[in-house]
């Protein structure tokens, strides 16, 4: 049955889990708070989501087996957005197969927007409407539809949150959600088939297997400090080959990444602490911070508050 929601985030992992489609992991940074906003809208077939950071985040996100998915921002940026290695300008999507991995990375918070649908809808949809099939391309691609589509796809988009905002209830209607999804589906699968060439031109040669086994030592040690040297002799690459593929991917180098993720950790463990019985300390050396005075700093400058502030906070479950 078609519905809707919209929710605000003061917290990244909440956020991350909410995210339909793919498995997300949000990590801040840049200088906090974090806040951020999610509007998601299910149809018939079609799932819709429209989602805005207020802070510097680097995602990883890991799409669904069943579900294609395309990406496009909702607004101009105060920063350049990547996603998957490569720079997402206004008038472009990108469209990434089921299980696809990438990375979305900017200087700034930014605003996007997500359709998604199964190979199969969307194959079938396509054929029906624009008399040829969508197939899934092998990796995530980067499309730059002629204008008109572009902006009746962003028009549609928006009316659709629009409604989910302020009246939520004509979402459960049937003739307005078959419009609609129809009208969207429709003009997606324009943009995905507008240039032949499409494939051919944008498809480009990734990192990513090293990404993935990168990923799998740190899925591996979720809780143990892992530094940029173990890394590399796990996966049997040099430093520099490692920073090579960071640096596409991540916008920033393994050690830079690596010392977010155990920031991230931290502050999350923090969190989830109880102040009677834990310490900032402990949770600092738990996850590989020695220099006590260094990480109150880092950990300051990147969430907005001092270690022991988020620590009284917390509310022990």
């Amino acid at each position: 049955m078609p519905s809707s929601a919209v929710a605000h985030y003061s917290d990244p992992d909440q956020y991350a889990m909410s995210i339909r489609g793919c498995d997300t992991t949000v990590l801040v940074k840049d200088r906090g708070p974090f806040s951020a906003a999610l509007t998601k809208i299910d149809l018939d077939r079609l799932w819709m989501q429209q989602g805005k950071t207020s802070a510097s985040v680097l995602e990883r996100c890991v799409a669904s087996p069943v579900r294609v998915i395309v990406f496009f921002l909702t607004e101009s940026s105060k920063a350049p957005v990547y996603r998957s290695g490569m720079l997402l300008e206004p008038d472009e999507i990108t469209f990434s197969p089921p299980r696809a991995e990438y990375y979305n990375h900017s200087a700034a918070g930014y605003g996007w927007s997500a359709l998604s649908l199964t190979p199969q809808d969307l194959a079938d949809t396509a054929r029906a409407l624009v008399g040829h099939e969508v197939v899934p391309p092998p990796v995530t691609l980067k499309i730059c539809p002629p204008a008109a589509l572009m902006a009746r796809l962003r028009h549609l988009h928006a009316a659709a949150v629009q409604l989910a905002l302020t009246v939520p209830d004509v979402l459960a209607k049937p003739p307005v959600t078959s419009l609609l999804e129809h009208e969207l589906v429709r003009t997606m699968a324009g943009c995905l088939t507008s240039v032949p060439d499409n494939y051919k031109v944008t498809r480009r040669t990734t990192r990513l297997p090293v990404m993935q086994r990168f990923e799998d030592i740190l899925a591996a040690n979720p809780v143990k400090p892992l530094f940029v040297l173990d890394v590399c002799a796990k996966i049997g690459i040099s430093d520099r080959t490692l920073r090579m593929h960071c640096f596409e991917h991540l916008g920033m180098s393994p050690h830079r990444y690596l010392w977010l993720r155990r920031m991230n950790q931290a502050k999350r463990a923090l969190s989830l602490a109880d102040p009677q019985r834990t310490t900032v300390t402990q949770i600092a050396i738990d996850h590989g911070f020695w220099e006590l005075g260094r990480f109150s700093v880092g950990y300051r400058r990147l969430f907005g508050e001092p270690p022991s502030v988020t620590l009284r906070n917390s509310a022990p479950t």
